[in-house]
């Protein structure tokens, strides 16, 4: 069978940033009408997040303007054109790559909606072939990243000598809901910021980089009510149900044990944990899990504090942190992320 490599993951980030100390007179402001003992609470939130930073596609102040749905995705749709081709172009010129080599796009993005999908505009600018495959995966949320990563190596072990291109972009902030004063509002308003990543992969023979060993979705029964968007006049509206971190912890053993086993594997032998940053509850959550098995988290927790959670994108830079360390052949990674259906998703990777 063919193997999967990583090749390369390169970031791109929006023009605009703020440190979150920055943001918060933009917050009471927005909530100054609301019971100051509510007002309190979300501070705190805000403050409690473990996020230092993060970067929008607009300025922070206009995050905090009433504008329309329609509005918000044409600042949607142009950024993740404009992101989505920077990144892209900077991967392929990180790895010395021809932008016509690629034989296959994946796009990954939920924070707005475009039709023709981001990966139509990506070929046309620039120059890919005509016969490449496009795959672009719309509504899984924080996990579509590793999705993404699935497809890919599903893809690559039946196909020798093919490479492929994984673009993820995603703005939360252009889903962020003015009149909306839910705690799922709150927190995902706390918690998010704005990126773009993209994965290159390889089945080649001559491809460097961690091989990927295997890859696995793993769905909760009847738990879609745990995380998503309400499509509303106003736009995407946040689902958030605090019982996530709970739910992850019950089926932990289940997500983790038998994967890792199936590939010949078992958590004392993965020496690196590339787990996405949710928020801090499910940081923490994960981190108690696997601080009982001597594993830490520490880039995760890195990543969320210096740019948020950006859906899909977020694992992606956790792994590009790896990717730049000197790490041992034979060592291995699980890279892990939950999202929308309720679902987790898995990959196994080798140096």
């Amino acid at each position: 069978m063919n193997q999967t490599r990583i090749v390369s993951v390169t970031k791109e980030l929006p023009e605009y940033f703020r440190y979150t100390k920055d943001i918060l007179p933009l917050v009471e402001f927005w909530l100054s009408g609301q019971e100051e003992r509510f007002t309190r609470k979300v501070i705190k939130i805000f403050e409690g997040a473990a996020v230092d930073k993060r970067y929008s596609i607009m300025p922070p102040e206009e995050v905090f303007v009433a504008t329309t749905f329609e509005d918000k995705n044409k600042i949607y749709v142009r950024e993740a054109k404009r992101m989505g081709a920077n990144v892209l172009r900077n991967a392929l010129q990180k790895s010395s790559w021809q932008a016509d080599s690629i034989d296959y796009i994946i796009t990954v993005s939920c924070t707005g909606i475009m039709i023709p999908s981001l990966d139509a505009y990506l070929i046309n600018e620039l120059g890919m072939r005509q016969d490449i495959v496009r795959l672009p995966v719309t509504e899984m949320g924080c996990a579509a990243g590793v999705s993404g990563l699935i497809y890919a190596h599903n893809f690559l072990k039946s196909n020798p000598g093919k490479r492929i291109a994984l673009v993820s972009v995603e703005s939360p902030t252009a889903t962020f809901q003015l009149n909306d004063y839910s705690m799922a509002n709150m927190v995902s308003a706390a918690i998010f910021g704005d990126g773009a990543a993209c994965v290159l992969l390889s089945s080649e023979e001559d491809a460097l980089g961690p091989k990927i060993i295997g890859g696995e979705m793993y769905h909760f029964k009847d738990a879609t009510q745990m995380m998503g968007f309400d499509l509303t006049n106003h736009g995407l509206k946040m689902i958030l149900d605090p019982a996530v971190p709970e739910t992850i912890t019950n089926h932990f053993s289940d997500i983790v044990h038998p994967f890792l086993e199936k590939y010949g594997s078992d958590i004392h032998k993965v020496d690196h944990l590339i787990f996405h940053p949710g928020g801090k509850k499910i940081v923490q959550t994960v981190e108690s899990l696997f601080g009982a098995l001597g594993k830490n988290i520490d880039d995760t927790r890195e990543v969320l504090r210096l740019y948020g959670n950006m859906s899909s994108a977020t694992v992606l830079y956790v792994l590009e942190r790896f990717l730049e360390k000197d790490i041992p052949t034979d060592e291995q990674g699980l890279i892990l992320s939950f999202g929308p259906g309720f679902s987790a998703q898995r990959v196994l990777i080798e140096w």
